[in-house]
């Protein structure tokens, strides 16, 4: 009766996650939309706030290019694909690479 049982015990073992690189959604400068047009278009797609889109409408006026969006490739490719819809300049890439 006082006996306890078997146990095996393993040796701990560690896991690595394969994490995927991020995807970005990168918005180019181009000279047809209006300003208020593109903080139209990041609030309707994207979400983002009236702030937050003016930030990037203006980092794309001034730099040529702005990422607005990082995550899964699927995703990645939903943004692109309506932000391309809505007549933005928009690309994707991998964020692997820099």
């Amino acid at each position: 009766m006082g006996e306890s049982p078997n146990i095996l015990t393993l040796p701990e073992q560690k896991t690595e996650t394969a994490t995927v690189p991020p995807w970005r959604v990168v918005v180019l400068n181009d000279p047809v939309n209006l300003m208020s047009y593109v903080v139209l278009v990041f609030k309707r797609v994207l979400g983002m706030s009236n702030e937050r889109a003016r930030k990037h409408m203006l980092e794309v006026h001034e730099a040529g290019r702005s990422v607005v969006w990082t995550g899964a490739r699927e995703r990645a490719e939903l943004y692109v694909q309506q932000l391309q819809s809505w007549k933005l300049t928009a690309i994707l890439e991998n964020g692997s690479e820099n």
